[in-house]
């Protein structure tokens, strides 16, 4: 007998992952070069390892601060002012369990049932669902690719907002395009979310991946102090620590009581020891931040000339993040194209399908991982596409 009819129907109703369901077609097959999920090949540094095996070593096993410790929140403090020029307070730092969990904290604080929550889309597709799951409609603004980039259009955003509409979330550097917002285009929408008294929810979470030089342009740049912009981030990507589960908030100080409260009726708290490693990743891991960038850069212009050389591929080199989205002429179902991919060619992608209902054609390669096995993978993909596709 089956259960299902007793669950709720917005939890039944949350999508499968065409990522996920990809990955375990093929995981573990022998010779695959694993280019699906978004994470690098390195594990994560011993320097942050080591913080956190003192720190359990030491007894911090017991309940913590549900904000956060106060040495990491000082440190994402100072971090921020490092890497943006702004000054913030402990205060408006807010520790999660992980990116995702940021998203969702910030998400249920801002809407419900009947609620709208427009975002730029392609996106990766947890946004959509975590909005979802809260009741509220997740409305995509569409980036247009124009054959060599892709582009927004602040009046598309206009014409999306409705009386309804509670919030914008824009992820920039995006997942999966490398559409990066310059600051113009920051500008025009905290001019809209001005407009329409609504938040802005900032996921910078690929600021430092950027290949014109430095960091990527932030809403930190062009914010006023009573600007109602919430950022969420991770540590998952920038110091190689996607299985540690650590992220954060920054906000407005005022909402700090619900933030707080918000986190204990889901996680209860960050483990001290993680929070250790965090601590030691902020304040130490410069170094291996740049190492990783540049060798992100060098892999992003090895796939991207290998596909484009073979004048069968839509793609624009991404400006941002670690991903080449990208679309193969005469293949209209990327879904289907990357379990072949995978059986055929021994690489494996995600299916665009997962990022949005105008990305069906298209795939999503993460190529931050070691050189030798982008320069591999995409040898296979330039041949496939040249024979098979």
């Amino acid at each position: 007998m089956s259960h299902l009819h007793r669950l709720r129907a917005g939890a039944l109703a949350a999508p499968e992952s065409g990522i996920v369901a990809v990955i375990n077609h093929a995981r573990g097959r022998d010779g695959l070069i694993p280019l699906w999920a978004g994470e690098g090949d390195l594990a994560t540094p011993s320097f942050i390892a080591d913080a956190a095996a003192e720190s359990l070593k030491a007894g911090e096993t017991f309940y913590t601060w549900q904000r956060g410790l106060p040495e990491l929140r000082a440190a994402l403090a100072s971090y921020t002012e490092r890497l943006y020029g702004r000054a913030t307070s402990p205060e408006r730092i807010f520790v999660t369990g992980s990116g995702m969990h940021a998203i969702q904290t910030v998400v249920s604080a801002l809407v419900g049932a009947g609620d709208e929550i427009v975002f730029i889309a392609p996106l990766w597709p947890n946004f959509e669902a975590a909005a979802a799951l809260s009741g509220a409609k997740p409305v995509p603004v569409e980036l247009r690719f124009d054959g060599t980039d892709w582009r927004f259009d602040a009046e598309r955003l206009r014409a999306a907002i409705t009386p309804r509409t509670r919030a914008i979330f824009v992820n920039t550097p995006n997942n999966p395009t490398g559409w990066t917002a310059d600051r113009e285009t920051i500008r025009a929408i905290l001019t809209v979310a001005r407009e329409a008294g609504i938040f802005v929810i900032a996921d910078e979470i690929y600021a430092r991946f950027f290949y014109e030089g430095g960091r990527a342009p932030s809403f930190h740049d062009e914010m006023r102090d009573d600007d109602a912009v919430i950022f969420v981030n991770s540590f998952s990507k920038n110091w190689a620590m996607t299985g540690w589960r650590v992220g954060w908030i920054e906000a407005p100080k005022e909402l700090g009581n619900l933030i707080e409260n918000l986190i204990q009726y889901s996680n209860s708290g960050v483990a001290a020891f993680m929070q250790r490693g965090a601590v030691a990743a902020i304040e130490q891991g410069d170094a291996f931040v740049e190492e990783q960038i540049a060798r992100a850069h060098k892999a992003r212009d090895i796939f991207s000339q290998a596909l484009l050389s073979t004048n069968r591929v839509r793609l624009a080199p991404p400006s941002g993040a670690f991903y080449a989205f990208f679309a193969i002429d005469g293949i209209d179902d990327g879904y289907k194209a990357a379990f072949r991919i995978a059986d055929e060619a021994g690489v494996g992608l995600a299916p665009g399908t997962a990022f949005g209902t105008g990305t069906r054609a298209y795939l999503r390669a993460c190529f931050h991982r070691r050189l030798d096995e982008v320069e591999e993978a995409a040898r296979r993909l330039a041949h496939w596409i040249g024979t098979e596709a």
